[in-house]
Order: C-alpha cells, then sequence, then structure tokens
C-alpha cells in the first residue's frame, strides 16, 4: 500500500496537524541536525506516514545543498508538501519556537538579574570549546578529509584568522566556490536515480522567491545603513546568515560574532554563553537568534531576530523544489559546494581558536574542563545536550558554593 501524500494537491486543513507533529519534535529533538533528521524520519515516514523514504531522501538531499538550518529546512518542506505555505509555516513554529523561547528568556533573565557574571556561565563557555572542538573534527573529516579540501579548509583559516570582518567570510567563500570549480570540475555529480521530486511551488513563483531572497539579501544593509535603524541593522544581519551559511548551525558561530562586537549587542561573555545554552535545548541551533535580539532590542527584537534568521529557508525551499530534479545533476554546481564545505570548515576552525578558545580557557584548569568535555563528547558518545545540562549545573552549584 502506497502512504505517500499526494504531493501535487497539499491538504489545507492538514495545518493544525502538522504544527501539533512539529511542536513535538520541537519539545523533543536533541542532538543537533543529524539527530533531528532521524527524529524527522521516524515522526513523518514511519509513525504518521505523510511520505515513503524515497520522498524523505530526495528532500534531506536538496536541504543539505542550500544554505541555511538543513533540519528546519526539512520541516519546511514536509509542512509544504503536507499542507501548502501554511503547513510549512507551521512546521517552522511548532519545531522553531520552544527552543526561540526558551533562550529568549533566558537572555531576558541575564539582561535583568547579575547572572552574566556568574560562575555558570563560564562552564557554559568551556563546554562551548569542546562543542565545536568536536563539530570542526566531525566537518573536517566529511568535508576536507583530501589533500585538495584540506588545503582549501587551512587557507580559509588563516584567512579568517588574520582578516576577521565579517563581511570577509563572504569573500573567502566566493573565493573557495571559484577554487573549487577549478579543482573539482570532474567530480561526478550525484547520480541518484529517484524519481522527481513533486512542489507545491510552481517554476514562476520560484524564480520570483529566489528574487526577493536575492533583493533582501542586498537591500536590508542598505536600508539599515540609510535608516539607521537597530531592528535593520538586526534583521540585515541575520538574514545575510540565514540565507549564506553553509556547514550546520554551528557555523552561526563565526558569521555572527564579528555582527554582535561591531553593533555592541552584548559582550563575548555573554554571547558564548548563550551559544553554550543553545546546545542544551531541543530543536535548531539557530534560534541563538533569539538569544541575541533579545539582548540587543528586547522582545521585539527576539521576534525580529528569529524571523530574519528563517525567513531565508522559505525562499529557498520554496524556490528550489521545483528546480530540484535539474540542480543535482549539475557538475559545476557539485564542485562549487565541495569548495564552499572546504572552507567551512577552516572558517569554523578559526572561530575555535578566535573568540572560542581565547574567550573561554584562561588557565590550566580551564584546559582541563575543555578535555575532559572533548572526551565525554567524542571518546563517550555523551549527547551535547546532556553535557551542557551537567555543566549548567555545575556553574550553578560553584556559583551558589562561592
Amino acid at each position: 500500500m502506497d502512504h505517500d501524500i499526494d504531493l501535487a494537491k497539499p491538504r489545507r486543513d492538514a495545518v493544525w496537524e502538522v504544527f501539533r507533529a512539529a511542536l513535538r519534535l520541537g519539545l523533543t529533538s536533541f542532538g543537533g541536525p543529524v539527530a533531528h533528521l532521524g527524529y524527522f524520519r521516524a515522526e513523518y515516514v514511519e509513525k504518521r506516514r505523510w511520505l515513503n523514504d524515497q520522498t524523505y531522501a530526495e528532500i534531506v538531499s536538496l536541504c543539505q545543498l542550500l544554505p541555511g538550518p538543513a533540519s528546519s529546512q526539512v520541516g519546511i518542506a514536509i509542512g509544504m508538501l503536507r499542507a501548502g505555505w501554511l503547513g510549512g509555516i507551521a512546521a517552522w513554529a511548532g519545531f522553531t519556537l520552544p527552543s526561540a523561547l526558551a533562550l529568549a528568556a533566558l537572555a531576558y533573565a541575564m539582561g535583568a538579574t547579575d547572572l552574566a557574571g556568574g560562575e555558570w556561565a563560564k562552564w557554559l563557555l568551556l563546554v562551548a570549546v569542546a562543542v565545536v572542538a568536536q563539530a570542526v573534527q566531525g566537518m573536517a573529516l566529511t568535508l576536507a578529509s583530501e589533500r585538495k579540501t584540506g588545503s582549501i579548509a587551512l587557507a580559509a583559516a588563516a584567512l579568517s584568522l588574520l582578516w576577521p570582518a565579517s563581511w570577509a567570510q563572504l569573500v573567502i567563500l566566493a573565493g573557495a566556490a571559484g577554487v573549487g570549480m577549478l579543482l573539482f570540475r570532474r567530480a561526478d555529480p550525484d547520480a541518484n536515480a529517484m524519481n522527481p521530486l513533486a512542489s507545491p511551488v510552481g517554476a514562476r513563483s520560484a524564480v520570483w522567491l529566489l528574487g526577493l531572497l536575492l533583493v533582501l539579501l542586498f537591500g536590508l544593509p542598505a536600508a539599515a545603513a540609510l535608516a539607521d535603524s537597530a531592528w535593520l541593522h538586526l534583521a540585515a544581519n541575520f538574514y545575510r546568515a540565514g540565507a549564506l551559511v553553509f556547514g550546520g548551525g554551528h557555523v552561526v558561530l563565526p558569521m555572527l560574532e564579528p555582527a554582535v562586537a561591531e553593533q555592541a549587542w552584548m559582550s563575548g561573555e555573554q554571547f558564548m554563553a548563550g551559544y553554550g545554552a543553545a546546545q542544551a535545548v531541543p530543536g535548531p541551533l539557530f534560534t541563538l537568534s533569539a538569544y541575541i535580539g533579545m539582548a540587543a532590542a528586547g522582545w521585539v527584537g527576539s521576534i525580529v531576530a528569529v524571523l530574519a534568521m528563517f525567513f531565508p529557508s522559505f525562499l529557498l525551499v520554496g524556490g528550489t523544489l521545483p528546480f530540484w530534479s535539474r540542480i543535482r545533476r549539475q557538475q559545476r554546481l557539485q564542485a562549487v559546494l565541495k569548495g564552499i564545505n572546504a572552507a567551512v570548515v577552516g572558517i569554523l576552525l578559526a572561530a575555535l581558536y578566535d573568540p572560542v578558545f581565547t574567550g573561554a580557557v584562561h588557565d590550566r584548569f580551564d584546559l582541563c574542563v575543555v578535555l575532559v568535555a572533548y572526551g565525554l563528547l567524542v571518546l563517550w558518545k555523551m549527547p551535547a545536550w546532556m553535557l551542557t545540562g551537567l555543566a549548567l549545573i555545575a556553574g550553578v552549584a560553584t556559583t551558589w558554593w562561592m
């Protein structure tokens, strides 16, 4: 019996059903993007039978190629296929709101009290070092383990350290794309002989969505410069991150940290404490935007930051679904992405040193805590959310004891 849905005719009456399923995932999906995809398959494919494994694999493949939060984009795509655009919004809201509200509340508490200066924040910073180190290691093994890709990664790391401006990363990624096209021209494209992925979005509408993506990418910074509005600066920076970040949630760290420093939204210690706290909540790491937005401009700032961070995902998913069957067979695109992904590893490696390591490790005890945390993550396979929770308990206990 075929349990797949009719992708050409989404069910408008299924919006509430999509939201409830996504909310359950948003409350329970710990462990990062790879774990999220496992949770999604269990919920949407095995339990609810909204789509089959073949369709799910196609959606995952598409979203892995796009910039932005891959797991959130998979949820948006499934929601769109199930219940149209409202289904995509419902899927995103259910999966995103729990962690966004938790991190916004944490930032509010830190602003209203002296929590930011407590020992608990220091422990979260130290755990963040280990988490980012694990992310660099895992991404390097997958994306930069060969001589050419490893060289691109190291060059990107060196350039990122020598050229720390926030916009410099865009130049580095563009250069890596060109290098990738030259070095990997003979790379074989994904030759999966799957059926074309149906889309509820027409080709003409998709082109308009991609055009809007570019207009906002260049228009928001220009508007922010002219109006000198705090909210527009927030929207411009988070939109840029959501539209251009390759490599998953951890890459948000080097993309946003320079902007946070330039705009003086919060201290480096507060930023890293929020990054550490984001490891302990379910849902996408991109909801760190709620934390930064709250510190920068209150609850309105938090809403603006979250919407700006995730809006590109809707435009990207809607704009590429109709063309996916052609995109996956393009050799040049595969070569460009290979270069970009290797550079992402280098950018994250540079961020591991500065600001992550330099901002957290100040003595031998701090380094020992990082080594223990890294061992628990890599050797003993402790989930990052569990380790962060233990660090939070240790930090609160240390603050109380002192």
